[in-house]
């Protein structure tokens, strides 16, 4: 009901500790609150939020036209209704070393448990594309060092992408993951990996937490979690799958009304109304409002 009860300072906590368990945790992409609520019900430990997704929901590329001020304060949207911990997407800090500390701040205060900076030129474009641009290693290094620096709670989380894979091979990607790591990264992004050798290589190559994307239509094949786990993998995302599958029903359910003039083929792959409900806790809040929730919810079926 209303906001998450688990602070912000909780929440960094948490995942801080999954990250040195020396397990390995799946953390979907929302594109809403709601679809952030729907993960933690599922059971998954966290939720990831695509800078690609809130880009792609304002109907706009993810080529960095997104502002800081637009993605905390989705971000901070999608973070209050879960009580799990939320990684967010910061591009490239949207700026020079100043930017990148006000950035980290005002994530911090949006309620984020943590986020990744990458090392992209702007304007920069989705990590399976190619074509893509990445800063020398000094500039990489100071986006990561002004983050580090910036952040009031030592608990939340700063991770370091690289694209260099894709420009300069797997060397240079283990290479420029060492030096974002002495740069005061906690964990590392290695951005379009081809295969599991190549996450095992920057496994070799630092001694923190790293990442996998596993998003589809990229360079990366969809590995299984059991596979990422064998080569030292400690977090998975999927940060567009929602999105993609929610706006491909989106598409086919108009397609229906068009063609029959009518959504009724559709209904049944639909959420119900009482599920729904059900999700936004609608009863609960009753404890405010005896008139609110005083009615029978139609059945399942609608």
């Amino acid at each position: 009901m209303l906001y998450s009860k688990t602070t912000p300072e909780q929440k960094r906590l948490a995942l801080r500790e999954m990250l040195a368990s020396g397990t390995i945790v799946q953390f979907p992409g929302a594109f809403n609150p709601l679809s952030a609520r729907l993960i933690e019900e599922k059971g998954f430990p966290g939720v990831y939020i695509s800078g690609a997704v809130l880009a792609n929901d304002l109907g706009l590329p993810d080529i960095g036209l997104t502002t800081l001020t637009e993605v905390a304060t989705r971000a901070g949207q999608i973070a209050r209704m879960t009580e799990l911990p939320c990684l967010v997407d910061a591009d490239t800090g949207f700026g020079e070393p100043m930017n990148v500390a006000r950035t980290i701040q005002e994530l911090e205060n949006a309620g984020l448990a943590g986020c990744h900076i990458e090392d992209q030129f702007n304007p920069k474009r989705c990590g399976h594309l190619d074509g893509k641009n990445v800063v020398d290693v000094d500039t990489a290094a100071k986006r990561i060092r002004a983050a580090a620096d910036a952040r009031r709670d030592a608990n939340f989380l700063i991770m370091a992408r690289t694209d260099i894979r894709a420009v300069d091979g797997i060397e240079a990607a283990q290479e420029r993951a060492r030096a974002l790591v002495d740069a005061g990264a906690d964990a590392i992004f290695p951005e379009a990996m081809k295969d599991l050798s190549e996450f095992q290589a920057i496994r070799d190559a630092v001694d923190v937490p790293i990442l996998a994307n596993m998003t589809e239509f990229g360079k990366s094949e969809l590995f299984t979690v059991e596979k990422l786990r064998g080569v030292g993998v400690n977090m998975v995302i999927y940060p567009v799958t929602l999105l993609r599958i929610a706006m491909g029903a989106a598409e086919r359910t108009l397609e229906t009304i068009k063609a029959t003039g009518t959504q009724e083929a559709q209904v049944e792959n639909m959420l119900t109304r009482a599920r729904l409900y059900d999700l936004v806790d609608y009863e609960a809040y009753n404890h405010f409002d005896t008139s609110v929730f005083n009615f029978q919810v139609p059945g399942l079926s609608r």
